[in-house]
């Protein structure tokens, strides 16, 4: 408990950091995970474009409906 309490001492102005800004580079770490996923699968693209393309279709960001005319 001694050593815990000690810890917490430490990191007190931490703690009260996250706690009045709950921020977290998290999602930044996990997105970025994804994308080097995607690089070692492909062991290498052509060029930048499928790259971008890949990562923008598995992180979500691709829209796959067809483009509307109206003319």
């Amino acid at each position: 408990m001694i050593k815990v309490g000690r810890m917490l001492k430490r990191h007190l102005d931490n703690l009260v950091t996250w706690f009045r800004h709950p921020i977290s580079n998290g999602p930044v770490e996990g997105f970025n995970s994804r994308i080097q996923a995607i690089k070692s699968a492909a062991r290498g693209f052509r060029n930048f474009e499928n790259y971008r393309i890949r990562i923008l279709f598995f992180c979500g960001s691709l829209n796959l409906e067809p483009a509307m005319s109206f003319a």
